[in-house]
């Protein structure tokens, strides 16, 4: 099968490969990249593990073709701390209210719910369930989520 040229920024670095036509987004990430934070768990857009940002936009890697994203801008979970040291407020506010437990989902979550933040920094209860609705978690039951969530707006609001 014949291949074609990619050029996409990823977690901030241009990346330049020949992938196939009919290669997903997620594939793209976990095996190309070695990228291992973005999930793959139903493969049809279902469950919300594979949830990378596509330009800022929460997107479901597993529903998007690698060569779709030529010339734009994908970030992964691997891009949301800082650095090896300090964790993204949102990752301390899961650690600090217990907002994970297996941790299969927790990456999608992150994802989604980061952009969330950013446009509703002052978020109600229900307004985070309604975020989440598109992210599946057999674990927690979503209420420590749920703090989780209200704890990062809540420090970012002190910030």
């Amino acid at each position: 099968m014949s291949q074609l040229s990619l050029e996409v920024e990823v977690n901030g670095q241009s990346v330049q490969r020949k992938v196939e036509p009919r290669l997903l987004l997620s594939d793209f990430l976990r095996h190309d990249l070695g990228l291992t934070g973005t999930h793959v768990g139903c493969e049809h857009g279902v469950c919300g593990a594979c949830t990378v940002l596509l330009d800022g936009e929460a997107v479901r890697s597993c529903l998007i073709l690698a060569i779709q994203t030529q010339g734009h801008r994908i970030e992964t979970v691997e891009s949301l701390a800082p650095d090896e040291n300090q964790l993204h407020p949102l990752q301390e506010a899961f650690q600090e209210a217990h907002g994970l437990q297996c941790g299969f989902c927790t990456a999608g979550i992150l994802m989604t719910l980061r952009p969330f933040l950013e446009e509703n920094p002052n978020p109600t209860e229900t307004e985070i369930r309604q975020a989440l609705s598109g992210n599946l978690c057999r674990c927690t039951g979503y209420q420590h989520i749920v703090d989780a969530v209200l704890l990062a707006a809540a420090k970012n609001k002190n910030d």
